[in-house]
């Protein structure tokens, strides 16, 4: 039996996890539970050239932890340690840590901050203490890339006591961010200011130089900034108290209005929040909700711009970012203006740079890798070296 590093990055109806060697760097063997606490749960593991799929009998978290850990027993690999993927961590964890009663209580703490993933991640971590109470379990936390950003880049306009109670940016998507620093130096920008759009059905965008992050879109939740598949991104804060005054939406309403209904999803009239739906579409209002998301991420790229007082380069990444050359070259074709020369047949044959090779600004995709980043952020945790 060998020992593996886990690394889980759980969704609201997913659970994606990945194998790695005890050093976080070498990858053994991937899954996913679809359904994930729901009837009709499915297993997929891929190891090697093995890919099973089980159909799991129950709907609880437990028996889909289970079923996973079982599966990667029967290809030999037990458990070292399980790498979760947090994504608020608030004012006190800039590293990764390992889980405690104390430390599940501070990140209990922080479930209205980020309503639509720290219940789920939080249940997880308890799955794995009942199947096997002496497992290390580590928390990574998304909002750690960005605990470094200047001071200005983190305060609101508000009462100074109130930043200091907490309230201010924190930044998210940070185990993306920090995977896609890491491969800069590769495409020679190790020192260059750097808009990275991590694109999917959340999104987000984060000002890079020299690899650090220097400003990001995402604020105080994972609600701000940019459009997003059933996210607003930003909006008015007096649009909140409109609908609590005059539309008599309680404050549990209007976290469904501002999670779960709005985005692609409520601009395009409910048709969908997945992008290739609406990219398929002939209605007018999908063909809007495709507008405003592309308008939307073209104005904070040169908005990042500001941050860093200047712009090198573009790196797209996430789910639509890697995957859909349509919504590249439309966000391109705005920003054409920053030197920015599209290459449509690179974009659509997906090669890594984006423009032609006279452009004055280069733009690139690149693939993300949030489980590996936590795979290697846990190696060096149990390894004694925090300083990443």
């Amino acid at each position: 039996m060998s020992k593996a590093l886990i690394a889980v990055n759980a969704g609201s109806a997913t659970l994606k996890f990945r194998a790695y060697s005890p050093d976080g760097r070498t990858l053994l063997a991937r899954g996913m539970v679809d359904h994930f606490g729901m009837e009709g749960g499915v297993l997929e593991l891929d190891a090697g050239s093995s890919h099973q799929r089980l159909t799991l009998a129950g709907s609880s978290r437990d028996e889909a932890v289970g079923a996973m850990l079982n599966l990667l027993a029967d290809h030999a690999l037990q458990p070292l340690a399980v790498a979760h993927r947090v994504v608020h961590g608030g004012a006190d964890y800039h590293a990764p840590v390992v889980l405690t009663a104390e430390v599940l209580d501070d990140l209990a703490a922080l479930i209205p901050l980020a309503p639509l993933h720290q219940p789920v991640s939080l249940a997880v971590m308890s799955a794995f203490a009942r199947l096997d109470p002496h497992l290390t379990q580590i928390a990574c936390f998304d909002t750690a890339f960005h605990a470094r950003q200047p001071a200005i880049a983190t305060r609101f306009g508000i009462a100074r006591h109130w930043h200091d109670a907490g309230i201010r940016r924190y930044g998210f998507h940070g185990l993306s961010y920090a995977s896609i620093a890491r491969h800069l130096p590769e495409l020679g920008l190790a020192d260059a200011r750097v808009v990275v759009l991590h694109l999917g059905s959340g999104a987000s965008a984060c000002a890079l130089q020299a690899g650090q992050s220097m400003a990001s879109s995402m604020g105080f939740s994972a609600a701000d900034g940019l459009m997003m598949g059933s996210r607003p991104g930003n909006l008015d804060p007096e649009v909140v108290l409109y609908w609590q005054e005059h539309e008599g939406m309680d404050v549990a309403a209007v976290r469904q209005e501002l999670y779960k209904k709005s985005g692609l999803l409520g601009v395009s009239g409910g048709i969908s929040a997945d992008m290739r739906e609406l990219l398929a579409s002939r209605d007018e209002a999908a063909r809007e909700a495709v507008e405003l998301f592309c308008y939307r991420a073209a104005r904070e790229v040169a908005s990042l711009a500001t941050a860093m007082r200047g712009l090198d380069a573009i790196v797209f990444t996430a789910g639509i970012g890697e995957h859909s050359p349509e919504i590249r070259n439309r966000i391109l074709k705005q920003l054409a203006w920053l030197g920015f020369e599209a290459d449509l047949a690179a974009n659509l044959a997906h090669a890594t740079r984006l423009t032609a090779a006279s452009s004055p600004r280069h733009a690139y995709v690149l693939a993300t890798d949030e489980e590996g980043e936590m795979a290697r952020q846990a190696a060096a945790l149990l390894a004694g070296d925090v300083e990443l």
